[in-house]
């Protein structure tokens, strides 16, 4: 698909979809949603630029190999287990945090960094085989 209006569009529908994909992983924590659903969904943006751009520009537009990401997030999901080990409880027992940030008091927790890893995982490894799949269309 390479035409002019496609190629023009594609970067602010990456955009958005990468802003989506942020806004599913963190609500995933309080209703439907998560890591795996926003791993797919900015997985489906890389494969909207790289119908556009090729997989090429995509992976050189990447900071890491795909692969490197998925290996990352698996594991950082598996490090969001070993904080709940030190306080005593059960491995990946959720534990939360509250820090004050200058009158501002966010929540930070075990299960958001596991959704993190989860979020990797399969943005990282759908995005390889997506631009593997790609790059063998290109070859026929």
């Amino acid at each position: 698909m390479n035409t002019l209006i496609f190629r023009t569009a594609a970067p602010f529908i990456v955009a958005v979809m990468l802003v989506f994909a942020v806004f599913v992983l963190l609500r995933g924590h309080d209703a439907s949603g998560g890591g795996f659903i926003a791993g797919l969904i900015a997985a489906a943006a890389m494969a909207v630029y790289s119908m556009a751009a090729g997989p090429d520009i995509v992976r050189k537009a990447m900071y890491l190999p795909p692969l490197s990401i998925a290996g990352l997030g698996v594991c950082l999901a598996a490090a969001s287990g070993l904080p709940a080990l030190f306080a005593g409880a059960p491995f990946l027992t959720g534990l939360w945090a509250f820090p004050d940030l200058g009158g501002a008091t966010i929540a930070l927790s075990t299960p958001l960094l596991f959704d993190i890893g989860v979020f990797l995982t399969v943005f990282g490894a759908t995005t390889a085989i997506i631009l593997a799949l790609e790059t063998m269309e290109g070859a026929e």
